[in-house]
């Protein structure tokens, strides 16, 4: 199959997705209520039931809020840890290039002061102007100076080579402290985000079967109310920006990642989080961009939601904790959270802290 048969046929699985999402009335609307069970039919659950279920959907939810926080520590550090690795490698080699380049100054070094001491003490230059010829005088009177200059030179190349050897060893210390502070924040982070996922797996598996079928009801249901509140301030009437041809690529790449499931760390190709879901999509359209949604968020160009296109990335929650690509008619595709899949969701269906613009 063509790569523009690919696109295309991606292209109207996003217009399905979206227009459901947009639709008056549809998925977006409020609840359209169930009718009344059949008698002998199991009853729909109390008001105490569904507040209690509500509770919990709220503890999970900020559960796994928190490690989505933690998450973006752990991918951070991870980040880091990678670039200060290439920095020592690459010190550790102008280690090893200095030591060569003192090796040759010493040996050269040695030359001359065994010269010095084949003659005597008295350098052969200086023999030479003492032999009486006042032509052979003159002509190594400048012989005399190059090598004095020669000396100099080698001397001063000495100590330079020797203190860059020192500055070498000290950034390189210093970057191995560095990088052992950080595998320290990332194996906190990592027990962190562990422990959060942990805590709401567990209340989650609490659940009988209609419990957590219920539980899922309710966290559609709060995604449905807050979309529809967004669409209905009328921001979608400002929203018209075309996407660029890098814009249309990262846009492809992640529609086709739809469905695979949500692992906290994950860059691909199986599995993704968040940010490594954009991160990766932009990667592939040509614009590298930061690991983390909230290095995103400071990094990258902010723009007004009224101005956003296909492309662009809506960062999520105060702590910019979250991150989703927007692909036209109120819609983006994310990685949710786990037990979740890469999937298409409504813009406003989470409290939007920005955009920002990864082709600016």
């Amino acid at each position: 199959m063509s790569k523009r048969s690919t696109w295309t046929m991606a292209a109207v699985a996003l217009v399905c997705a979206v227009t459901v999402l947009t639709a008056p009335g549809a998925a977006y609307a409020a609840p359209i209520p169930e009718p009344t069970p059949p008698s002998g039919a199991a009853s729909a659950p109390s008001a105490a039931e569904t507040r209690d279920l509500e509770a919990v959907r709220k503890k999970i939810e900020k559960l796994y809020h928190e490690a989505a926080v933690a998450t973006d520590a752990y991918n951070a550090a991870e980040e880091k840890a990678d670039k200060q690795s290439v920095e020592i490698v690459k010190l550790a080699q102008k280690i090893a290039a200095g030591q060569k380049k003192l090796d040759r100054i010493k040996g050269g070094a040695g030359a001359a002061a065994r010269e010095q001491y084949r003659s005597g003490g008295v350098p052969r230059e200086a023999r030479l102007m003492l032999s009486g010829d006042p032509q052979q005088f003159l002509d190594n009177a400048g012989r005399m100076y190059q090598g004095q200059q020669a000396t100099k030179n080698l001397l001063s190349e000495l100590k330079r080579t020797q203190k860059d050897l020192a500055d070498y060893a000290e950034d390189a210390s210093a970057k191995w402290k560095d990088l052992e502070e950080g595998r320290k924040k990332k194996a906190a982070a990592k027990k962190r985000v562990e422990k959060q996922i942990k805590e709401a797996q567990t209340l989650e598996n609490r659940l009988e079967k209609k419990e957590r079928e219920r539980l899922q009801k309710l966290e559609e249901e709060a995604e449905q109310k807050a979309q529809t509140a967004w669409l209905s301030s009328g921001v979608l009437k400002e929203i018209d920006g075309k996407a660029t041809k890098s814009g249309k690529a990262a846009v492809a790449f992640a529609t086709a990642q739809l469905g695979k499931p949500y692992v906290w760390g994950a860059e691909g190709p199986k599995s993704y989080d968040c940010s490594g879901l954009t991160s990766q999509a932009w990667a592939a359209a040509g614009r590298p961009i930061p690991r983390t949604s909230q290095e995103q968020w400071k990094q990258l160009k902010h723009i007004g939601v009224a101005d956003m296109r296909p492309g662009d990335l809506i960062i999520y929650h105060d702590d910019a904790s979250h991150v989703g690509m927007y692909i036209g008619e109120g819609a983006i595709i994310h990685a949710p959270r786990p037990g979740r899949s890469v999937t298409v969701a409504g813009a406003g269906s989470m409290a939007i802290l920005g955009v920002v613009r990864p082709d600016a």
